[in-house]
Formats: structure tokens, C-alpha cells, sequence
């Protein structure tokens, strides 16, 4: 018998019937559930180095892939962040559970917006890492550069150039911070998306989420990193809701799970561990703050 082998948890897969066609998920731990929604182009195996760590912390943590992304069925036409929270009780009445907390990354972090503004009764509390409160200009400017460059990334080059190109991109991304087989495993997932690449993003950045978040009534946690893309939307939101709860985080960037996994995981578990009174929004809601 093989000594000095630690056995790891595997997590139980499922399929919800979601609005849009089935609903992949990934089920990891046991004790308090967490709901957890990856960023465009990604799937739910994005927090694949932490649901370990959070199931061993108590956390029993759900990853869903949003409708077109990794194993969910997809949409005919384009999507907005509503038709993706709407895929998300499904998942949690398939799972017979009638709340959860729910943790969003970037356009994850829309959905879970739009999930507790929706369906207020099935959150707990929300965790939005990586906000973005973009003005309508900054959205058109986001929206249109993110077709550009996912359009483009979609064409099918004969000598399958386009798939070096978009790992040789992707590796620039994250310096030498992650490992190459995991960089491979993002190029790999955003090649497998069921609809058009553009999708995802085209709904967060048609989403006004500054607005959103002022109807927010959930204790909430923004959670940001100071090498991410958004890290300056997470200081607008701030200012748009200093009752938040708020954790930056040191270094990392878009990959910020894959990164600084220790980090992330303590300041999240930190923050659903807390009394409700404890996490953020527990008087009446904040009004909308202009935007700087």
C-alpha cells in the first residue's frame, strides 16, 4: 500500500433545468452553502483551487456554469445578466436548498447582483469581487472593445494559429503567475463556450450595475485585488456604498482565485462567518451616489 497519499474530495456534479436548458454545476464540502459564478469567458472550474480550501474551512461551495459556458446549455441569442441569475434557483431548488450565500467574479459579480435583487430570498449574503459601476460611456467603450478582440478571437484559423495566439496572450496576462497547464486549461475553456464568445461580456457591460447596487439590501463584501483590472471600479464602489463591507487584497490580477488562493479563501470565509451585524448593509438601503 502506497504511504503519504492524501485522498482529495472530489466534487459531485449535477444538472439543474434552468430557463435556458440545463445548468451545469460543481458540488464541493458540506456545511454552509456558497454559490459561486466565474467571469466571462471562463466556466465554473475557475475556482477549482479553492472549493478545496473552502470545504475545508466549512464552506460547502456550488460553482455553476453560466448558460453558455463549460457544461450549461446556451442561449440562441445574445443574453443579459438577468437570463443568467435566472438560471441560478433552479440550481439551488435542484439541490433543495432554499438560500445560499452567493460569491460573483467580475461578470459573476453582476449576476449575483441581479440574483439578489430578483430572488432576495434565496441570498444570504453577497459577495461581489470585482464590481464594475462603469459610466455609460466607459460601458460602450468596454462593450465594444470586448467584441472587437472576442469576435476576432473566435475565427478559426486554418493552421490553428488562433489558438496560440490566444494562449500566447493569456500567458502574457498572468507573468509567469500561474502555471502554463493552467493557462492552457483557460485558452481550452474559452474555446468550448456553446455560443458566441462575446455573449458574456456583452451582457456585463450592457449592465448597469452602479445603479443595481444601490437597491442592494443584502450584507454585502466587495472584494477586490490591487493588481485587478477592475480594482479602481471596486474604490468607486466603495464611495457608492461605504456601508460594505470591503477587502483588497494584495498583488494578483484577473486570476486572482489561482493567484492568491490562501488570501481570497480567508477573506471570504472571514466575511460569511461573521454576524449579520457585523457584514454590511443592516439599516435601511443607500441611496446612489454619483459617480466620480
Amino acid at each position: 500500500m502506497l504511504q503519504g497519499i492524501v485522498k482529495r474530495e472530489r466534487a459531485r456534479r449535477g444538472y439543474a433545468s434552468g430557463p435556458l436548458g440545463q445548468v451545469h454545476f460543481y458540488d464541493l464540502g458540506s456545511g454552509r452553502p456558497l454559490i459561486l459564478l466565474h467571469q466571462a469567458p471562463m466556466c465554473a472550474r475557475q475556482f477549482d483551487t479553492v472549493t478545496p480550501l473552502l470545504s475545508a474551512a466549512g464552506v460547502r461551495s456550488i460553482a455553476v456554469d453560466l448558460p453558455g459556458f463549460g457544461s450549461s446549455d446556451g442561449p440562441s441569442d445574445p443574453s443579459t445578466i438577468a437570463d443568467y441569475a435566472a438560471a441560478i434557483p433552479c440550481v439551488l431548488d435542484g439541490l433543495g436548498l432554499d438560500q445560499a450565500d452567493v460569491l460573483g467574479h467580475h461578470t459573476g459579480a453582476l449576476v449575483a447582483t441581479e440574483l439578489a435583487l430578483r430572488f432576495p430570498e434565496r441570498v444570504g449574503k453577497l459577495i461581489l469581487n470585482g464590481p464594475a459601476p462603469l459610466t455609460p460611456e466607459e460601458q460602450a467603450v468596454f462593450r465594444a472593445d470586448a467584441a472587437r478582440r472576442e469576435k476576432a478571437s473566435a475565427m478559426i484559423e486554418p493552421d490553428g494559429s488562433h489558438l496560440s495566439k490566444a494562449f500566447q496572450h493569456r500567458a502574457a496576462f498572468v507573468a509567469g503567475s500561474v502555471p502554463l497547464q493552467r493557462v492552457q486549461q483557460y485558452v481550452l475553456w474559452m474555446a468550448s463556450v456553446s455560443t458566441p464568445l462575446w455573449y458574456g461580456h456583452n451582457a456585463a457591460f450592457s449592465y448597469d450595475h452602479a445603479g443595481a447596487m444601490a437597491r442592494i439590501a443584502h450584507p454585502t463584501l466587495v472584494l477586490t485585488n490591487t493588481g485587478d483590472i477592475l480594482y479602481e471600479h471596486a474604490v468607486r464602489t466603495r464611495s457608492l456604498r461605504p456601508d460594505f463591507a470591503f477587502v483588497a487584497l494584495e498583488g494578483g490580477g484577473v486570476d486572482v482565485v489561482d493567484q492568491l488562493p490562501q488570501d481570497w479563501t480567508a477573506a471570504v470565509v472571514d466575511f460569511l462567518k461573521r454576524p449579520k451585524s457585523t457584514s454590511g448593509v443592516t439599516g435601511p438601503k443607500a441611496q446612489a451616489a454619483s459617480i466620480p
